[in-house]
């Protein structure tokens, strides 16, 4: 058994001296250590005050880190003051126990190590804590380290929408993209989610904001317009072509099927080949890479929407607008010529929104950050089995990405 001196030292229990210890009577189990304080002056938690007059002493078991194979329990008297400077009675000021907490500091860290990459219920088997005061000491660790964004050097954001649970119930994440910084998270996708977002920043930023990336959601920007309207809206190469690739691309493969029909082997090759049309060429097989040139030269339809999608990604890449304008009235042509129903739709329907694909030659903004750290947020939600706590999940996430500088 370690004497009572080594224990002291171990500890560390500044204020305060180890008094009694109680082992265990077997190889394991809880090991007390009762503590009493050696300092007449005390600090009050509060305001800093030194004060020397006790209100009340009360025993609390406060947990320690473990000595080998036991548990420890401190005993703690633990005195509230009587501080003339605040008024009334305050909890005395240890560096070794915040207030109001049953377990250590150094515990505590300890769990918030363990949590970057355990799950609550580990950690609290871990330790033998009870899960609930395993999430209290995470939230209070996430609260701590999330860093104060620089609101003076943010001029871009970027929005976009991921999914909480099953069932078209979804939250939304800002990031600044420059710093890889998410700033907020909020429950929802509607306008009123945008506009909590915005009435959150603090006085001044939305008037300093040139940019915000975002999908094609309409909500977004008529906040973004409400809020900052000196700000540029810019569209997401990803979102536009994912839905040209849902709208154009898969409609003229099952009108191609469907014209098949009385011609069953190719038929089957174009109903097969939906992933093969709308993967990106670079990223495909030899042997896909040949099925595709087939298929391509077998169909004419199939070919012209293909051949215009990868027009259509060009416009994000030009950093002059008159040129960026030029290429998209060809493009326009092409596709209202083409005498392709459902490709004539996509191209009226973007019209409305060529100023967010201009705007991309002076804001070169995406919003594939923002989509990796969707990736990111799935592994949280997966690593955990899901959070019924939002405020919880939303703090992960936030603490996740601090931001490049941090």
């Amino acid at each position: 058994m370690l004497d009572r001196r080594t224990l002291e030292r171990l500890g560390s229990w500044e204020g305060y001296r180890l008094k009694d210890v109680v082992w265990p009577d077997g190889e394991t189990g809880t090991v007390e250590l009762h503590l009493e304080p050696k300092r007449k002056v005390m600090t009050c938690s509060s305001c800093g005050q030194r004060c020397r007059q006790v209100h009340e002493t009360v025993i609390r078991r406060v947990r320690d880190l473990p000595l080998f194979e036991y548990r420890v329990v401190l005993v703690v008297p633990r005195r509230r003051i009587w501080c003339e400077r605040c008024g009334g009675p305050r909890l005395e000021q240890l560096s070794w126990l915040s207030r109001y907490q049953r377990v250590t500091d150094r515990l505590a860290d300890a769990c918030g190590r363990l949590l970057e990459g355990m799950t609550i219920q580990g950690v609290s088997r871990f330790y033998d804590l009870n899960w609930h005061t395993v999430k209290a000491i995470d939230m209070s660790r996430l609260k701590a380290s999330l860093p104060e964004p620089d609101w003076s050097a943010i001029r871009y954001l970027a929005m976009d929408e991921f999914a909480l649970h099953k069932g078209h119930r979804y939250a939304t994440v800002v990031v600044e993209p420059i710093q890889r910084q998410v700033l907020w998270v909020g429950p929802g996708r509607s306008r009123d989610t945008a506009r909590a977002f915005f009435k959150w920043l603090p006085d001044g930023v939305c008037m300093r904001i040139e940019a915000v990336a975002i999908d094609m959601t309409t909500a977004y920007e008529l906040e973004i317009q409400a809020h900052c309207p000196q700000a540029e809206v810019v569209y997401d190469l990803f979102h536009v072509v994912a839905k040209y690739g849902r709208e154009v691309i898969d409609r003229v493969r099952v009108d191609e099927a469907n014209r098949l029909r009385k011609d069953r082997p190719a038929r089957k090759v174009v109903k097969s080949a939906r992933w093969l049309l709308l993967r990106n060429r670079r990223c495909l097989s030899p042997t896909q890479k040949i099925q595709l040139q087939e298929l391509l030269e077998a169909n004419q339809a199939l070919l012209t929407v293909y051949l215009l999608r990868d027009e259509l990604k060009r416009l994000w890449y030009y950093r002059r607008e008159g040129w960026a304008l030029k290429a998209w009235d060809n493009w326009l042509d092409q596709a209202m010529g083409s005498g392709i129903a459902a490709l004539q739709r996509f191209a009226q329907r973007l019209k409305p929104y060529l100023h967010g694909i201009l705007a991309r030659c002076r804001h070169p903004l995406n919003t594939s950050i923002v989509e990796g750290i969707n990736n990111t947020i799935k592994v949280i939600k997966r690593r955990a089995y899901g959070y019924r706590d939002q405020e919880y999940f939303f703090l992960k996430i936030r603490a996740a990405f601090p931001g490049n500088a941090r």
